[in-house]
């Protein structure tokens, strides 16, 4: 029989769990805050329960690990870049980064990503697998774990495409946010889609508090197209209707991500179509100067051209700030670190810890 992978289980399927097992409905929560308040890695470790107990979820379920296999912190502003390794041997990735506000975590939500995006280094060697929820939160939990730091935010902008992972992350969101486990808000939750519009809908349906953020980086279908191929089911016209429907039932503003790539979608006219396509739209612009990919051959613009094309939105009524730059030093983009590792080249900082 195959094991369950019980740190997967939101509490009402936990609930669910131990009363088939002939066991009281409270024992659920028992054991869920085990899991996710005292993040526990063993069976062993939950004293409360009968040693009988405990020996019995053990051979029904499993706690899956995941391990920090390499730890780079910035030299320039002490962002940290965590490669994580799972219980199969792939390799994820997640960075923690500081602000005024607290502790933000930008994590992965699947092994590779199949979405193609050419700008991207995690889509490279195409999508391996899914991330259960149980991943998803030990990213968050062994950060917390190595920091001593409360994580007071999430980014699901690391490596693959969380659209594409739904009901993995719908559970992963339901668990992190109960109050018996983490407690964290779905307000404090930005989730990144390069354009999924069918799931986006789907969000729109649970009325979700998410804060969801979309990958544009182009202002017209031709320049989409060539970067983005799920640009070629869901046009722009489509996503951005989505995204407006999605505003009007949640109440929450969209953020568009908006990469600069040197020559391609960065010059004045780029700017001025862009502002005409969100006009009126609640939304906000966050400019990205594209990162170097060794791969993928594109460049960025000068600091000077940045700032314009910002200046330029602003002129014309559209919210738009750059995006600080953090971790620059040691491969902070997603999917660079991984991509290293695989190919076994040496990172910046090889061997820190």
């Amino acid at each position: 029989m195959e094991k369950i992978d019980i740190k997967s289980l939101t509490l009402p399927k936990l609930e669910k769990l131990v009363q088939e097992m002939g066991l009281p409905k409270y024992r659920a929560g028992q054991i869920f805050r085990w899991l996710h308040q005292k993040q526990v890695l063993s069976f062993a470790e939950m004293s409360d329960l009968s040693g009988e107990l405990r020996e019995k979820l053990a051979g029904k379920c499993y706690i899956n690990p995941v391990s920090i296999k390499k730890k780079l912190v910035s030299a320039l502003d002490g962002t940290v870049k965590y490669l994580y390794e799972l219980a199969d041997g792939n390799c994820i990735e997640a960075v923690l980064m500081e602000y005024h506000h607290g502790m933000a975590l930008c994590i992965s939500t699947q092994v590779g990503c199949r979405m193609g995006c050419k700008f991207c280094a995690s889509t490279l060697g195409g999508k391996v697998r899914d991330l259960t929820p149980a991943e998803m939160l030990e990213e968050v939990y062994a950060a917390g774990r190595d920091s001593g730091k409360r994580i007071g935010s999430l980014v699901l902008m690391g490596i693959g495409e969380p659209l594409d992972n739904f009901e993995n992350v719908m559970d992963f969101l339901e668990i992190l946010s109960c109050p018996q486990g983490l407690n964290l808000s779905q307000r404090h939750v930005s989730l990144s889609t390069c354009g999924l519009v069918d799931q986006i809908y789907q969000l729109t349906k649970r009325k979700s508090q998410l804060t969801l953020s979309v990958s544009l980086h182009a202002p017209n279908d031709a320049i989409r197209n060539r970067s983005m191929p799920v640009n070629r089911k869901y046009p722009i016209d489509t996503l951005l209707k989505a995204c407006r429907d999605y505003f009007t039932a949640t109440g929450r503003r969209v953020s568009f991500e908006y990469a600069l790539i040197a020559g391609v979608n960065d010059k004045p006219e780029h700017a001025k179509e862009l502002a005409k396509r969100l006009q009126g739209m609640n939304a906000h612009v966050n400019l990205i100067p594209v990162n170097p990919v060794q791969e993928t051959g594109m460049k960025r613009g000068s600091r000077e051209s940045v700032r314009r094309f910002q200046e330029l939105l602003a002129s014309l009524g559209i919210n738009a700030t750059v995006r600080r730059e953090l971790g620059s030093d040691i491969s902070a983009a997603c999917g660079q670190l991984r991509r290293q590792d695989q190919q076994g080249r040496p990172s910046i900082l090889e061997g820190q810890k």
